[in-house]
């Protein structure tokens, strides 16, 4: 009678095991079509809807397994406790079981993944001084961001005249030059959005102690420039973003490596990429 019990339990334990209909395993472990089906409930309360929703639903479910197995090689094991709080901040505790059970492990697979990212792939990211400078430059411009500026303009300035000016050392040799030369150099200091349009434009992308072209004839130099407060803080947020950007690219690059490695088998045609 013990052993028929036995038996019996096995059969129903393989039933409830293996009553919905296996669509792939990854490494082995099976994914069902109701592990899909929560998926996509997920994603929809994300906000993330598609007419492939289930294909990507099961891409999902196989990043998941990839990341969390390869973080566990690290040490890194996020808990369902873990993934409760998160799911609480998002204000979805109200799951059904089998999409808090799917729901759990993207989250805990994000929370590694991003411990991954951060331990081994940060930590390789070069980005260049001048890269950065470059950008705020560009924003700074484009927003008009306040950089405080030096200037030598020569008004009323014959073209001949003008043609005589060469590159000075420092701007109190522009100063000198020009007086050399008959004019009367005016010497100030402004912040970028404070100058007239037409004055912002000519000296965006003038070199220091550089002199502009005559425009109405007059010329422009640019002394020095000096960032602001302000204009320091962006210099921090580019870099972050930047380190940030190629991070992810590094990582998808990396991502894409596990998923090759992955012993994924499809059993579903409709799944087949």
């Amino acid at each position: 009678m013990k052993k028929l019990l036995t038996f019996l339990f096995g059969i129903c334990a393989t039933v409830s095991v293996y009553g919905a209909t296996v669509v792939a395993t990854i490494n082995g472990t099976p994914v069902t079509d109701t592990d899909i089906t929560a998926r996509t409930q997920l994603m929809t309360r994300q906000g993330k809807t598609s007419t492939d929703n289930r294909r990507i639903a099961l891409q999902n479910i196989i990043d998941d397994h990839v990341k969390l197995e390869y973080a566990a090689n690290f040490g890194v094991k996020p808990t369902d406790k873990d993934a409760n709080s998160e799911l609480e901040n998002m204000k979805m505790t109200d799951l059904s079981e089998s999409e808090l059970a799917i729901a759990r492990q993207a989250i805990r697979a994000d929370i590694a993944w991003q411990v991954i990212v951060a331990r081994t792939i940060v930590p390789m990211v070069d980005i260049s001084d001048k890269d950065i400078q470059e950008e705020t430059v560009a924003i700074a411009r484009e927003h008009g961001l306040p950089i405080e500026m030096t200037l030598v303009r020569l008004v009323d300035i014959p073209q001949d005249v003008a043609n005589k000016l060469t590159k000075p050392n420092t701007c109190d040799d522009a100063i000198k030059m020009a007086q050399d030369l008959g004019g009367a150099p005016q010497k100030f200091t402004a912040l970028q959005y404070e100058l007239s349009t037409d004055m912002r434009n000519r000296v965006a992308d003038l070199p220091l102690l550089t002199w502009s072209k005559r425009v109405d004839n007059s010329v422009l130099l640019i002394c020095d420039t000096k960032k602001t407060d302000e204009y320091g803080k962006l210099d921090d947020i580019i870099k972050q973003n930047t380190i940030y950007k190629q991070a992810m690219f590094l990582a998808e690059q990396q991502l894409k490596q596990l998923r090759r490695k992955a012993t994924v088998v499809i059993h579903d045609d409709r799944y087949k990429l």
